[in-house]
């Protein structure tokens, strides 16, 4: 029997009717949400994702203002730039699409965002916040954030599971790890450098992979009746994008898996777009 599928569309489509409310008492008060995006250098999947932008603010009623520069556009540029986002009390939100080029320094870029504006949640002040379970404090990073919204929504419990989170990146591993504490998840973060990680992932009640690379977890290192998440996302030869685990396999195991495409990426977008609004409150505007 195969495993029930948990997409993404459909929970993002809840959100966003969420958002649409929130939008519109926004706008009753004379605030007009608004997102800066910033790209730099032209990277294919980069521009996609800010052109995706682009429409889902166009049907939230967001204005997202998207800067595009040649990648030879130095350092201090891309500073001055963000300073200018910042002190405009008309721009809510602020995103720097990756990765930037590499004459210029993410760390640098990063930390000069209004981290009330970060709705990337890469600054280290909304790191903090997230790592001392500060969440209300917090911007938080979508795809994380994306991974614990699928769960939740789906009716998947968490709280004193024990949870296999294979990853531990800067950008969804660290940060899942902190939102999967906060929910009372019991956790073992594997690694390159963890030993028989097929023993620990067969052991665990949920299953999230967030390592980027294809196929990284197989059908014979998971076991019947798990959750699992993947928000790997990795092209394919001859086209299109793939997860972290081998879904076929999985499928026929496991009780509940996440689609690639079609699962944790469905969401991103959405996420930033909610971030962005709870970012409006965080500076004292809603």
């Amino acid at each position: 029997m195969s495993a029930e599928l948990i997409k993404g569309m459909p929970i993002a489509n809840k959100i966003r009717e969420e958002i649409i409310v929130e939008v519109e008492k926004l706008k009753t008060k004379g605030i007009n949400p608004k997102l800066a995006v910033l790209l730099v250098g032209d990277d294919e999947a980069s521009v996609v994702y800010a052109r995706s932008k682009e429409k889902v603010g166009d049907k939230l009623g967001i204005g997202v203002e998207l800067t595009v520069k040649p990648a030879d556009t130095t350092e201090e540029v891309v500073l001055d730039i963000i300073d200018q986002f910042n002190a405009d009390e008309n721009i809510h939100g602020i995103l720097v699409e990756l990765p930037l080029p590499k004459a210029i320094s993410k760390e640098n870029v990063m930390a000069r965002l209004d981290p009330k504006k970060d709705v990337d949640g890469v600054h280290p002040v909304n790191r903090g916040y997230l790592l001392g379970g500060q969440e209300d404090m917090a911007l938080i990073p979508a795809t994380p954030l994306a991974c614990v919204e699928l769960m939740t929504r789906a009716g998947v419990k968490i709280r004193g599971k024990r949870v296999a989170l294979v990853g531990r990146g800067d950008t969804v591993g660290r940060p899942l790890a902190s939102l999967l504490i906060k929910r009372d998840a019991t956790i073992t973060i594997c690694h390159t450098k963890t030993k028989d990680i097929p023993a620990i992932t067969k052991a665990a009640e949920i299953v999230v992979v967030a390592a980027g690379r294809i196929n990284l977890v197989t059908g014979d290192m998971l076991s019947p009746g798990q959750v699992v998440i993947d928000a790997g996302i990795n092209a394919k030869e001859g086209g299109g994008i793939t997860g972290d685990v081998e879904f076929e396999a999985a499928e026929q195991i496991v009780d509940v898996i996440t689609p690639v495409p079609g699962g944790v990426g469905s969401l991103t977008t959405t996420i930033i777009m909610n971030n962005l609004i709870k970012a409006i409150t965080l500076q004292g505007k809603a």
